[in-house]
């Protein structure tokens, strides 16, 4: 009974320990889809050192018109987290046009202090990054913007359950709408998302490219039952 306690007692503090689910192989993968077609990938390591938990995120997109490049993106974010705490990310990012930000921001004094897009800026120490991997940032009011270095506001809506299907296998997922504020530097409106998750592990996301209308899916390629 005192191993069984001491066992319950362990895995309490692991799931206290992160605010999101780690995967058993540490590593996450999406592919990202347009008109049917792979036009690039998510991918998602969960990296331990020492007290921290570093998610390295990167998400690449080509989109090609008779074999010449048409649209490019390109992401990349080390986010650091210490016993569930966000403490401190960097990262870049590569927009189609001549836009690129270098994103910064750690703990510091009592706030989270950054920068990006709108130079500076300092936020409550815990606002948590925009990232759908953690759901429990679906119950926040802002977040925390890494592909621009800004505070969002952000609204989301519970949908019913739906089963879906990844990989020949079924799963009965989680089903929510998420929406954001719009930043006065932003050159068109954030899109809307749907979001599914399957035992707090998103699945599948997807959402309008507001340039073409297109729809855009992003879906893991690695999760079987």
């Amino acid at each position: 009974m005192r191993v069984l306690f001491l066992l319950f007692i362990f895995s309490t503090l692991l799931i206290k320990a992160h605010a999101f689910p780690v995967p058993d192989d540490n590593e996450v993968n999406f592919d990202v889809i347009r008109k049917n077609k792979v036009i690039g990938n998510l991918t998602t390591k969960f990296i331990k050192e020492n007290e921290n938990l570093i998610l390295h995120s990167v998400l690449d997109i080509e989109v090609k018109v008779l074999f010449i490049p048409a649209y490019k993106f390109f992401q990349e974010t080390k986010e650091t987290w210490r016993n569930g705490n966000f403490i401190a990310i960097n990262g870049f990012t590569d927009f189609e046009d001549d836009r690129e930000y270098k994103i910064d921001g750690k703990d510091e004094n009592g706030m989270f202090i950054a920068t990006g897009m709108d130079g500076l800026i300092k936020m409550n120490e815990n606002i948590v990054p925009l990232n759908y991997w953690n759901k429990k940032m679906l119950k926040e009011n802002e977040v925390f913007d890494t592909q621009k270095g800004i505070v969002r506001e952000i609204n989301v809506e519970k949908l019913k359950n739906e089963n879906i299907k990844i990989n020949n296998s079924k799963f009965k997922t989680e089903k929510f709408i998420f929406n954001a504020s719009l930043n006065p530097k932003d050159l068109g409106p954030f899109p809307e998302y749907t979001l599914w998750y399957y035992k707090d592990e998103l699945l599948k996301m997807e959402f309008q490219n507001p340039k073409d209308k297109k729809t855009i899916t992003i879906i893991r390629t690695d999760l079987t039952k």
